[in-house]
């Protein structure tokens, strides 16, 4: 039995612990399965194929783990037989967005790799949470550190999905007043406390903060789809020269924020600027007449259109999975994407089914570094 270490007991940053940045080596890719009807529609099977390709595009650099509830398991499993760097697991969860509801894993220079399980509420519980009830994805953290071997940090009474910050592995955090300050998330915090619990629990001396993010409906303005490290002293941001788009605001303050940060090794940072799509998204009438309507999520209808950001991509061995939409800036992201990445593979993969859902590549996704 993996011994559980509470906030009570230490913190990451005490034991000599940090949140390694997503370029350096890792041992696999954590997802899970989606299966929400009143989330997905068509019952999910559109969704399942695309995370099926993303699962694939990932494996071509390194192993893939997918939790997958006990109903879905069969048929998952016929699904990736013949992928030998795919395997499934059972794991119950409310929903397949496993960078918010799954461990944040550090490493100390020994390299030993322990686990931060932090609270989750569905995106801001029942002040705006987007799902009731999230029990099952609060055990994702648990059970995904039993899986992997590792001992688990459980800060008391503090949420944090991994969505809303990046870190360069080198001490600097980039994060969102948007989310982190959400009357959702944690209330009970003032802004200097919530500071101090990122540089605890993920081992950093620098939070930057960025205003806003390009979701507030969804995730109430998470950092990854507004800017990434891409290396230490490097971030990717969101960039539009159209002032009519409507995140041209939120990327232009976005990018003199980070333009003007420096980071905890005292450097100026280098800035990446990165296209949004052009053409905004959204259901049609057929496709959204397959999604349950219920109560206790929100409602997924034609109203709701959103722009797709490139930024939402997820860095591995030797490659980066970025989505992509059928836009006419695809062909332009990946060639922006690949100049910051010169030695690595850039594999595109059309993820609209995800972005329907409420997020992309990145927030189903979460790298387990190699200790």
């Amino acid at each position: 039995m993996n011994k559980t270490i509470y906030e009570s007991d230490s913190t990451p940053k005490a034991d000599g612990f940090h949140m390694p940045g997503e370029h350096e080596p890792q041992e696999r890719i954590w997802m899970l399965w989606p299966h929400r009807t009143d989330n997905w529609q068509y019952g999910a099977k559109p969704a399942q194929q695309v995370f099926a390709s993303v699962a694939r595009a990932i494996a071509r650099f390194e192993p893939v783990t997918i939790g997958v509830k006990p109903v879905d398991y069969a048929a998952a499993h016929c699904i990736f037989e013949d992928d030998e760097l795919i395997d499934i697991v059972e794991m119950e969860s409310d929903d397949a967005w496993i960078r918010d509801c799954g461990p944040a894993f550090v490493v100390n220079d020994s390299g030993e790799m322990r686990a931060v399980h932090f609270g989750f509420n569905a995106w801001g519980g029942l002040y705006d949470g987007l799902y009731f009830p999230w029990d099952k994805d609060e055990l994702v953290g648990m059970k995904v550190c039993d899986l992997s071997h590792v001992d688990r940090y459980k800060p008391d009474n503090f949420v944090l999905e991994g969505g809303s910050f990046t870190v360069d592995g080198e001490g600097t955090v980039i994060t969102t007043e948007m989310c982190l300050l959400s009357p959702g998330r944690n209330p009970h915090y003032t802004k200097e406390e919530i500071e101090e619990h990122l540089c605890e629990y993920l081992g950093v001396e620098k939070v930057i903060w960025v205003k806003d993010g390009i979701d507030p409906d969804e995730t109430n303005g998470h950092i990854d789809g507004v800017a990434t490290y891409v290396a230490p002293g490097e971030v990717a941001c969101i960039w539009t020269d159209d002032e009519s788009h409507p995140y041209y605001q939120v990327a232009r303050d976005a990018y003199e924020t980070l333009s003007n940060a420096v980071d905890a090794k005292g450097r100026k940072l280098k800035i990446h600027k990165l296209c949004m799509g052009a053409n905004p998204i959204a259901l049609d009438e057929e496709a959204a007449a397959t999604i349950d309507m219920v109560e206790t999520a929100k409602e997924r209808t034609t109203d709701y259109e959103v722009m797709g950001s490139y930024l939402n991509f997820l860095i591995v061995n030797g490659g980066v999975i970025v989505p992509q939409y059928d836009d006419p800036n695809d062909a332009l992201a990946i060639e922006q994407i690949q100049a910051m990445f010169p030695d690595r593979e850039i594999v595109g993969v059309n993820t609209t089914q995800i972005l329907y859902g409420g997020g992309n590549i990145h927030c189903i996704t979460q790298q387990e570094p190699k200790a």
